[in-house]
């Protein structure tokens, strides 16, 4: 796959960008600031674009901005963002602008080599991966008036899992249940969240937000 990444930590950044070429991949830019990434994004159209969160110039949340700018010019942008710590600003904001292709990992995620070639290659799919911690610290906002209060205790693990981008298959394994006894949770979801057929919305991501946005 061709690969854009985005890290001001020139140690972090090769390193890397090593692990994904000796994996097979070709990284075709590798900048250090928010304003860089979109440029090159923008330029290379690559198969996944990896960002770090923090980065100059603003050295806060310039990486999530600079991945919500290049989905306002290409919505169907792969990207996935990487952090040190758990930030949410701009992350329901990124998942709005784009029908899947989307992740978001903690740096300790990549130690797992695996783990992490296994998230660049779902995102490339057209996927959504999300930290378990990510999903974990979600949980703590209050929910009041949420349509996901609805849901039974099986249904948000369910919808849990979908979050952390597992398939039908991988939360059927998780959960020890069978794929058509999944299938059938996710469809009552998509229901008491409001989520109707239309071809043209991805309702696993639409419902995915919602979750978020609780």
């Amino acid at each position: 796959m061709r690969i854009v990444m985005a890290d001001d930590s020139t140690l972090l950044r090769e390193g890397l960008e090593r692990l994904l070429v000796e994996a097979g991949h070709q990284v075709v830019a590798a900048v250090d600031d928010g304003p860089s990434f979109v440029t090159a994004v923008l330029q290379h159209r690559p198969d996944v674009a990896l960002v770090d969160v923090r980065m100059p110039p603003s050295h806060s949340d310039e990486g999530m901005r600079a991945a919500v700018q290049v989905r306002e010019s290409w919505p169907a942008a792969p990207i996935l963002v990487l952090s040190q710590y758990v930030e949410l600003s701009y992350a329901d904001e990124l998942l709005a602008t784009g029908n899947g292709g989307i992740g978001y990992l903690l740096k300790d995620r990549v130690s797992d080599i695996d783990e992490f070639l296994d998230a660049v290659q779902r995102i490339a799919a057209g996927g959504t991966v999300l930290d378990p911690q990510v999903v974990a610290q979600v949980m703590t906002v209050g929910r009041r008036n949420d349509p996901v209060q609805a849901l039974t205790p099986r249904e948000r693990e369910v919808l849990t899992l979908m979050a952390e981008g597992r398939s039908n298959a991988a939360i059927a394994a998780a959960m020890v249940v069978t794929e058509g006894a999944v299938a059938k949770h996710i469809q009552r979801i998509f229901g008491k969240l409001g989520l109707e057929q239309d071809d043209s919305d991805n309702r696993r991501v639409l419902a995915v937000l919602a979750y978020l946005r609780g």
